[in-house]
């Protein structure tokens, strides 16, 4: 191999390992969005269910149940 063939396989080499790490990285980033979304999500059921329980306490309390 030639010098210009020895750095084009060189910078082939560096492109592809580039391009691997970067493909990491994405995953990475997906997978932490995706545990955000799904710990929002829990967090707003929660919230939802706390609202219904104050709500419903406080219907009881006034004697507004059906």
């Amino acid at each position: 191999m030639n010098n210009s063939q020895d750095a084009s396989y060189q910078a082939g080499q560096a492109k592809g390992q580039v391009q691997e790490k970067a493909s990491g990285m994405m995953e990475k980033a997906s997978n932490a969005a995706q545990s955000a979304k799904e710990s929002v999500q829990e967090t707003g059921s929660q919230m939802q269910a706390k609202a219904q329980e104050a709500a419903q306490a406080t219907k009881d309390k006034l004697g507004m149940n059906n």
